[in-house]
């Protein structure tokens, strides 16, 4: 096997697939299931149990004030209310990501956006599940047509608009923890300002 080229352009994650010597669900959840599988690895085998996740997508919606939209929920596992980016899950099958955020922008902090592009893609705990999120940059912001019905932790959804550069500071002085937010707000800056 020879290792990757470490020049900016090969620099990459590597695809990578050793045989499924098992594969059964250890625990069944009412969102997602906890997979156990034997695999064979090196001259041996490994045994892993990971979350199986359905992906998700993130917003980074930007205004004419150079502010970002955050929200802030509670999340139970972690028992804090995180600043956080609006977000969901791509739980409806064969829909595209972008629809995806567009729906979640829309749900979770009632805005809609003219301009979409894709940001940057991360696998969020790659030790733990196999979530693969994907953040958008949405620019042209607007008001929703109706308010979306929230309930449970989303019905107390704090939403702030907050100058980029100050949730770029919140991150970097570990003020705010979430790494959703962290990737997106450091995508969008560091695009700013390579352009």
């Amino acid at each position: 096997m020879t290792s990757p080229d470490p020049s900016r352009e090969g620099l990459r994650d590597e695809p990578f697939e050793p045989e499924v010597l098992s594969s059964e669900i250890g625990f069944r959840g009412a969102v997602w299931n906890v997979l156990d599988e034997r695999v064979a690895y090196g001259d041996g085998e490994i045994r892993r149990q990971y979350v199986a996740h359905t992906g998700a997508v993130a917003v980074v919606a930007i205004d004419d004030q150079d502010r970002v939209l955050l929200i802030q929920q509670y999340r139970h596992p972690i028992r804090h209310r995180d600043w956080e980016l609006p977000a969901g899950l791509l739980d409806i099958p064969g829909e595209d990501p972008m629809v995806a955020a567009q729906r979640e922008l829309a749900e979770e902090a009632d805005i809609t956006a003219e301009h979409w592009e894709h940001l940057v893609s991360s696998w969020t705990t790659p030790g733990g599940n196999d979530e693969m999120i994907h953040v958008y940059l949405a620019t042209g912001i607007g008001a929703a047509a109706a308010a979306h019905a929230r309930e449970d932790e989303e019905a107390d959804i704090r939403v702030e608009w907050v100058p980029l550069a100050d949730a770029v500071e919140a991150v970097l002085e570990g003020r705010m923890h979430n790494g959703i937010l962290s990737i997106g707000v450091l995508a969008a800056a560091t695009k700013r300002d390579r352009r």
